[in-house]
């Protein structure tokens, strides 16, 4: 019989790593929620309200008849059915794009994209505040990495202009996912152009609420279908579903489809999600004023919470310090409304904030109410 050696304490630091992030106010818990609940959701990405509408559970539910719970495979072997193909080309077509690739998450289309349009002999220059996403898949992309400040185009301009690399990508979110601000897009594609760039664009907090029936914010600008830009989606905010899209030209999609990593190696997404998201399609798609409710709704919020006027559908405000953003978000919700909390490393240290989520299904008397608690809990001096 084989006698193991005796316990070393190997992970005796995570302890010691808990204890730092409880002195922080960074420890973080999991708190599931029940099915049904009677207060008032600011916290969630369901900008539309599509989650529960009953004709998108209904292309989940009928999905799954269809073609079962799971994919059974990557894209390229079993996991590409008609109904990934029917998403992509609707989605394609809706935002204004040549063609769509559809992967199991907006993560791994911002993975699969940059990694994949970038590589070893490239630069990638990365806006400071990009999603989590876009900051993992620039430090695997193998390039050479520059992250300018928030919104400077000079900057970017500046990076291209002295580079001696033959390719390179710009990468932003077109909508900052903690502050609801708006990328310069117009500019930023001026900018690629003049240099020989290509301009990448988070689009999962514009679609659905920027651009005419919420085609996004490089519809919005006129950028769709450029053959230098490329758009990622997620099919699990505005859509109400799960999974995400990139989308560009054939040849950026057939470039993909050979040799982004988290689209060849991952499993393709489940038809239910695939199901849910093109039908919520066609409601975005058949109700356009539905963008316009959301943006609506934030103004309303924004005024309440003595904000400036929104240009998304997420409204902020900063704290400070991670302990008064808790305590302040577990005080709404004791009063009825649900609101999310972002701390470091989500946001800058000492930026500490609520972030509000406008809907498109609030009522009057729920907006009401919601001025009424950030009232009472004192949560004004947004920015």
């Amino acid at each position: 019989m084989t006698v193991l050696p005796q316990a070393t304490g190997a992970l005796d630091w995570l302890d010691d790593a808990a204890a730092v992030r409880r002195t922080a106010g960074l420890r973080r818990v999991l708190r599931p929620r029940p099915a049904r609940e009677s207060v008032i959701d600011l916290a969630s990405n369901d900008y539309l309200g599509l989650a529960r509408d009953p004709r998108v559970v209904h292309g989940a539910v009928h999905a799954a008849h269809t073609w079962g719970t799971g994919s059974t495979g990557s894209r390229l072997v079993t996991g590409s059915t008609e109904l990934h193909a029917e998403l992509e080309e609707e989605l394609a077509a809706f935002c204004g794009m040549a063609a769509a690739l559809v992967f199991s998450s907006g993560y791994t289309a911002n993975l699969g994209a940059v990694t994949a349009l970038s590589g070893r002999g490239a630069l990638v220059v990365s806006d400071a505040a990009s999603h989590a996403s876009l900051v993992d898949a620039c430090r695997l992309s193998r390039a050479r990495v520059v992250v300018t400040p928030h919104t400077d185009v000079g900057a970017v301009d500046a990076v291209l202009a002295a580079r001696s690399e033959r390719r390179a990508l710009v990468v932003t979110d077109s909508v900052v996912s903690v502050s609801g601000e708006l990328a310069p897009l117009a500019e930023l594609h001026a900018v690629c152009r003049r240099h020989g760039a290509v301009l990448l664009a988070d689009e999962a907090h514009g679609l659905g609420v920027r651009g005419t029936g919420g085609r996004g914010l490089l519809a919005e600008h006129g950028l769709a279908g450029e053959p230098d830009v490329v758009a990622t989606v997620s099919l699990s905010k505005s859509l109400g579903s799960q999974g995400g899209a990139v989308l560009g030209s054939r040849a950026v999609i057939d470039h993909l489809v050979n040799t982004a990593r988290s689209f060849v190696f991952d499993t393709a997404l489940a038809p239910p999600a695939a199901g849910g998201a093109l039908a919520a399609l066609r409601v975005l798609r058949a109700e356009p004023t539905l963008p316009g409710r959301v943006l609506d709704a934030a103004a309303a919020i924004a005024t309440a919470a003595g904000a400036p006027a929104p240009c998304s559908a997420v409204v902020s405000i900063i704290l400070g310090t991670p302990q008064r953003a808790v305590e302040t978000a577990a005080e709404c919700l004791r009063h009825g409304v649900r609101v999310g909390c972002l701390r470091p490393p989500s946001v800058p240290t000492g930026t500490s904030r609520l972030r509000l989520s406008a809907h498109a299904a609030l009522t009057d008397p729920d907006l009401a109410q919601v001025a009424q608690v950030l009232a009472t809990v004192g949560a004004g001096a947004a920015t």
